[in-house]
């Protein structure tokens, strides 16, 4: 009786140091499940390249990836003196493409609705931008959707929710929508969309760049321009399609590859824990790898989850009640067959920002989880027609939700995005922004 005891006490003990370690089987199931989906490429299909290994990110061939680019694009992504033609005295200066991309949001702003000019403030992750109150309201510059992330924006042949940027993969057939006076007017440049975006993004935020500046040709600028853009004319060298590019070729090895799933998929089983890794076999094993796939588990597809738009949120201002943005890629090709669908994001970093959807109308990961895993619309106006067939009632568990909310919010989670930032400005100013509470927040005085 004293021996049975005692082995069962030693099995239970066996069993107990089991269930607290990583599970092999688990690690073989999510293998099997991702290299199933992974195709002929395998694990390979979902490996984030080194952010200096050029060559294997995906890039422009119009627009080669150089270091020369990258440093330059580095310090033109943050640089707040750019910001000289914005339409507030109190705002020159005092912004830039990091104010609403910035590393301590995952690359997005940490409010619901992205503040250039005529903004201030930062907080302590960019939570705490708000409107100037000496600003004109009418005139500041915000966006009617909320700003996508540029993370692992490489993997993205079309930038924005509706796509509207690029003038090759899925915009090649949309010629007449690239109407002349609008930023969309820029896909006639020929480029790819992380380039075009770049380029239009510095007219359409208030960006100041010619050859006569006195930051440019009295500071570094000048040189670093020289460097990277050699064979392009003087007059022509220092002007915002060289500096679009410079930034595009930077955005571009903006990767999330130091995440654990990415540590996992180089050989440390370690590095996930075992819910995490119960989370993304459930991921992979159903449908969500339909429309998250890839190296940023994104794709250039466009659904309809039936989120409320932008207008609907709190801390929002300027948005009409009728407006092309709310209306997804069908707002952009004009075809009603397109209404209601959005691009399909990336997933890394999220919880970095705490605002979800293009509407930013869900607070928590675990809220916008439990929406799309239960298949019930919250905006009304979407017809059923226009939803995804992957938005349906999965029978997930409050365990499984809490599963998926661990793999996409830590597992897909690279803490060093700041190595991303530069560390100091050829103009001296403070960045993301440079107004005087951004300054106190960023300890910059």
């Amino acid at each position: 009786m004293r021996i049975i005891s005692f082995l069962s006490i030693a099995l239970l003990c066996l069993l107990y140091a089991c269930s607290n370690e990583p599970s092999e089987s688990t690690d073989l199931l999510l293998q099997n499940a991702l290299m199933e989906k992974g195709g002929s490429e395998g694990l390979a299909h979902f490996e984030l390249p080194d952010s200096e290994d050029y060559n294997s990110i995906p890039q422009d061939p119009l627009n080669p990836i150089t270091r020369p680019k990258v440093e330059l694009g580095k310090l033109l992504f943050h640089e707040t003196a750019l910001a000289s033609e914005g339409n507030f005295v109190q705002t020159v200066n005092t912004y830039s493409c990091a104010s609403c991309h910035h590393a301590d949001g995952g690359f997005q702003a940490n409010v619901p609705q992205g503040i250039g000019d005529g903004g201030m403030g930062f907080g302590t992750t960019g939570e705490a931008r708000f409107f100037n109150p000496l600003c004109a309201t009418a005139d500041i510059d915000v966006q009617p959707i909320r700003s996508p992330s540029i993370l692992n924006s490489a993997y993205q042949t079309n930038m924005l929710w509706n796509g509207q940027f690029g003038a090759t993969g899925v915009n090649v057939g949309t010629e007449s929508q690239w109407t002349p006076d609008t930023p969309k007017e820029s896909n006639q440049l020929g480029f790819e969309g992380v380039e075009t975006q770049a380029i239009a993004g510095l007219g359409v935020h208030r960006f100041g760049l010619s050859i006569d500046q006195d930051f440019i040709m009295n500071t570094e600028y000048k040189e670093l321009f020289d460097i990277a853009f050699n064979d392009v004319p003087d007059e022509e060298r220092y002007a915002a399609r060289s500096a679009g590019l410079a930034i595009a070729a930077y955005e571009r090895t903006v990767l999330a590859n130091q995440s654990p799933f990415q540590n996992w998929l180089k050989g440390d089983k370690s590095a996930l824990t075992e819910n995490q890794k119960e989370g993304a076999l459930l991921f992979f094993s159903n449908n969500c790898v339909d429309c998250h796939t890839g190296p940023a588990l994104s794709s250039m597809e466009f659904h309809g989850f039936g989120f409320h738009d932008l207008r609907n949120s709190a801390q929002v201002i300027n948005i009409p009640s009728e407006y092309t943005e709310q209306r997804g890629r069908g707002g952009f090709t004009g075809n009603p067959a397109d209404d209601y669908k959005f691009k399909v994001p990336q997933l890394y970093n999220l919880k970095d920002s705490k605002f979800y959807g293009h509407g930013a109308s869900f607070n928590s990961l675990e809220e916008l989880i439990a929406y799309k895993v239960k298949g019930i619309p919250e905006n009304l106006e979407v017809p059923a027609s226009q939803l995804a067939s992957q938005f349906q009632d999965y029978g997930f568990s409050n365990n499984d939700i809490n599963k998926l909310v661990d793999f996409i919010e830590n597992g897909l989670y690279d803490p060093s995005l700041k190595r991303f930032e530069p560390t100091a400005l050829p103009s001296g100013n403070c960045f993301p922004n440079n107004d005087a509470l951004s300054r106190v927040d960023l300890g910059c005085l």
